[in-house]
C-alpha cells in the first residue's frame, strides 16, 4: 500500500540555507504570491540547468504554536538557486498558501529531475 506523501510544510530539511548571497547584498527577492512568482520570473519557467534549484524550504509560520490569532502569519516558500554559468547563489521568498501546494509540488518535482540528472551516475551505484 502506497503511503501518502507528507505535506511540503511537514518536511524538515537538515540544517538550513542562509537567504541571499554572503558576498553580495540584494540577492534575495520577495514575491507576494505563488501566482506572481510564476508570472514574473524566469526562475519558474526558465532553463533549469542555468538556474539550478538546490534547496527549498516551506516555512509554516501560520502553524507555529504561539501564533497570534489576531495577527496570523503567512507561510513562506524559500527557494535557493545557483546560477551555474556565473557561479552565483541567490534566493527567493514567496508568500504561500496551502492551496498552492499541488502546483508547488509539481514544479519542485520537475526541478528535482535536473538535480537528479546531475547525480544520477552515483545514485544507483554501490553504497546507495
Amino acid at each position: 500500500m502506497s503511503q501518502q506523501p507528507a505535506h511540503l510544510w511537514e518536511i524538515d530539511h537538515p540544517y538550513y540555507c542562509a537567504e541571499g548571497n554572503y558576498f553580495k547584498t540584494g540577492q534575495h527577492t520577495l514575491f507576494e504570491s505563488w501566482a506572481v512568482f510564476t508570472e514574473e520570473t524566469t526562475f519558474y519557467s526558465g532553463d533549469r540547468d542555468l538556474n539550478l534549484l538546490i534547496r527549498w524550504d516551506w516555512k509554516a509560520w501560520s502553524r507555529e504554536p504561539d501564533q497570534d490569532p489576531d495577527e496570523p502569519a503567512k507561510d513562506e516558500l524559500l527557494l535557493f538557486f545557483v546560477l551555474q554559468r556565473k557561479a552565483w547563489l541567490c534566493s527567493v521568498g514567496i508568500t504561500i498558501t496551502d492551496d498552492d501546494e499541488p502546483a508547488v509540488r509539481a514544479w519542485l518535482t520537475e526541478c528535482a529531475q535536473t538535480m537528479r540528472a546531475t547525480w544520477e551516475p552515483l545514485l544507483d551505484g554501490p553504497g546507495v
